[in-house]
């Protein structure tokens, strides 16, 4: 079954993964509209894919011809495609979903089910290949995770982009919220407690921004639970790229029961256990964006609903408010779920 989609707004992965992403599944897509900010990225777009480029995104959303959305950038309109989307019925895939106000998101998840559509969160993290693949041997040979380790090291400039012209979300704090995420995923359970530590460097003049979150999760069985150290960075100028790259540390480290495991995105996992060290590098797996937008068809087309990404997103959102409220007020915030 071929899913008729619309697309609103094409962001700042367009060319390196929806597009490549949407035509490698042609046999499960059909663009058939395209609603951009930009007209002529749109026109060209539209042209790519035999649609047709539309002015305002309800108008698109209203059309007999469309059964599904992919909202890839919140350009100035933040969540309101993905109202206009219930109000429709129609299904929702979103790159945008983490890019919403806080004060936002309860009403967005509200709305999502009480509209009773199928909904994905684009979270691309937890959907590549080495993550995938984590999982499987968290499962079956390293046991469960007990520390995480994650440091994202950017460019002073990177907390802007020019294809986010939005007032909903900054771009710092949509990193946190994905390692916040991905980390909650690898654990599969929600953390108990947040402590956090913010600062702005002086050697950019004040530009840079660092956040350090620490997480702990619930006991499991009577032994201490997980804890995850994340931080983002962005305090390197984009000038100094020798610098950006010198001793980059793994995406992810992880020590479990049995065994430790280095993650680099998206397709190179070391992971070593009482045989030795294992090196597997999945490059041949499906790229990350065919693996979610799979995905999302295969929540539209069965005949379960599914929405629990909205779910998972708005918790990563709370914790990460959580966090920045915690370095605020010096202190570990604790939740009760």
């Amino acid at each position: 079954m071929k899913l008729r989609v619309g697309l609103i707004g094409l962001g700042d992965q367009w060319q390196s993964r929806h597009c490549p992403a949407l035509l490698a599944l042609k046999d499960r897509f059909d663009v058939r509209a395209i609603c951009c900010e930009i007209a002529h990225k749109s026109s060209t777009v539209a042209e790519m894919f035999d649609a047709v480029p539309i002015d305002g995104f309800r108008a698109m959303i209203e059309r007999d011809d469309i059964d599904a959305i992919l909202a890839l950038a919140t350009d100035w309109v933040g969540p309101l495609p993905i109202l206009a989307a219930c109000e429709s019925g129609k299904a929702v895939y979103s790159s945008a979903a983490l890019d919403i106000a806080p004060e936002q998101v309860e009403l967005v998840k509200r709305r999502v089910e009480s509209a009773g559509i199928a909904f994905m969160a684009e979270l691309p993290r937890r959907h590549s290949p080495a993550t995938l693949r984590l999982k499987e041997l968290i499962a079956t040979r390293l046991g469960p995770p007990q520390l995480l380790f994650s440091h994202e090291r950017m460019a002073t400039e990177e907390q802007t982009n020019r294809l986010r012209r939005g007032n909903y979300c900054p771009i710092t704090m949509r990193n946190v919220m994905e390692l916040v995420d991905w980390c909650s995923y690898l654990v599969d359970e929600d953390p108990v407690s947040v402590v956090s530590a913010l600062q702005r460097p002086v050697s950019d003049g004040g530009k840079g921004f660092y956040q350090m979150v620490n997480l702990t999760f619930p006991d499991r069985e009577g032994m201490p639970g997980a804890t995850a150290q994340l931080s983002v960075g962005h305090y390197v100028p984009s000038k100094w790229k020798d610098a950006l790259g010198f001793r980059r540390p793994a995406s992810l480290q992880i020590s479990c029961e049995k065994g430790i495991a280095f993650i680099d995105l998206p397709s190179t996992l070391v992971w070593f256990d009482e045989a030795g060290q294992h090196t597997e590098s999945l490059e041949l797996e499906r790229p990350v964006g065919e693996q979610m937008l799979t995905q999302f068809h295969r929540s539209v087309t069965s005949l379960v609903r599914q929405s629990g990404d909205l779910a998972d997103a708005y918790r990563a959102m709370l914790i990460t408010t959580s966090a920045i409220q915690s370095a605020v007020e010096g202190r570990r915030i604790e939740f009760d779920w």
